[in-house]
């Protein structure tokens, strides 16, 4: 699969926090492709071991977390309107008419509806609507629907990728399925290169949650440094750069206490030797990821966060560049091959 068909089966594949397994075991899949070291925990965090040829090699895990934003149904009634509570955070003003999928005991397609404005009394018409104001519509009386689908089942955006102008890909879950497709890009560029260190690849969980899932994984495996790769806020029209990045540009590196400066030093420094686009975001302290969960782990992992620039974030019309996942992977690439003597220095 090229990059785009890879974007497209992970993002049409489901995986709303804390519900990762379907999607768990087939990015576990594909990591066998590379590795025969591959093996889901029990929190459906996704490993991959690319072993390194130093007997007494170093850890370097590569993250990249695998779920998505979403809904639970929190009620039916008797009419089939189903009422919902949010995954992770969603604005409420993206997802009037959003075409979304129940998953009962079967997929039941529904639209999200909310009383029409003009029927509204006029000291609320201007008001922003509570998803709890919000319901399902599937087109099923309450009798018909409560054989289908019950309370606590996940629902999540009904969403086919588009591609634009050939450069970039729209659709949803590219928080954070875009990365999980550079993990898989890194692993291609790694295949035949006999790096020194152990390289382990986690798709992990619960990201938009808790992030328990890395939190895990990383007390786990204890590895030597970390690279987390992430999305960052894509530039639009009165989107401060201060907070966002250029699709096309390159990965964003970001700088601060949350981050080893040897390893963002060497992202830069590669980067330049490599002619690889890089892009500069200075996060003053939590940098919202799985960076700030990772560099905590037991005694401390030196980490590393590289982000993807998404257009849209936590909407279903996700856009982001390709030749920004080909970077990013690139770059993340160059950097696994470095020697157990240089990535302990850098530690």
């Amino acid at each position: 699969m090229n990059i785009i068909e890879k974007l497209k089966y992970l993002s049409e594949t489901v995986a709303v926090a804390g519900f990762e397994k379907d999607a768990a075991e087939k990015v576990a899949d594909l990591f066998k492709g590379y590795s025969a070291h591959v093996e889901v925990d029990r929190f459906f965090n996704v490993r991959c071991l690319k072993k390194g040829t130093d007997e007494k090699a170093k850890k370097l895990m590569i993250t990249a977390h695998l779920d998505e934003i979403g809904f639970l149904v929190r009620s039916i009634d008797d009419k089939g309107f189903i009422g919902i509570v949010n995954v992770g955070g969603i604005d409420s003003k993206i997802l009037l008419a959003q075409e979304v999928v129940i998953h009962g005991k079967q997929n039941i397609t529904g639209i999200i509806g909310a009383t029409p404005p003009h029927l509204l009394k006029a000291e609320d018409a201007g008001k922003a609507l509570k998803i709890s104001d919000l319901y399902v519509d599937t087109g099923y009386g309450g009798e018909e629907l409560k054989k289908l689908v019950s309370v606590g089942d996940t629902v999540s955006f009904k969403s086919k990728v588009s591609v634009m102008n050939d450069s970039k890909a729209s659709g949803k879950a590219f928080d954070n399925r875009a990365s999980v497709v550079c993990l898989l890009e890194i692993l291609e560029i790694l295949k035949d290169f006999n790096h020194e260190n152990d390289i382990i690849f986690v798709a992990s969980t619960q990201e938009e949650t808790s992030m328990v899932g890395v939190k895990t994984a990383s007390y786990a495996l204890l590895p030597d440094a970390a690279i987390v790769i992430d999305t960052c806020h894509g530039d639009i029209p009165d989107l401060s750069k201060d907070c966002s990045s250029t699709p096309g540009k390159g990965p964003e590196i970001s700088i601060g206490p949350n981050l080893h400066p040897g390893m963002v030093n060497k992202m830069f420094e590669l980067g330049k030797e490599y002619s690889i686009p890089c892009q500069k975001m200075v996060e003053a302290g939590d940098t919202g990821t799985e960076a700030w969960a990772t560099q905590v782990s037991r005694t401390g992992i030196p980490t590393a966060l590289l982000s993807v620039p998404v257009r849209y974030m936590h909407t279903a019309v996700e856009t982001v560049s390709i030749e920004d996942i080909k970077y990013t992977a690139r770059l993340a690439a160059e950097f696994a091959k470095i020697s157990s003597i240089q990535l302990e220095k850098l530690a």
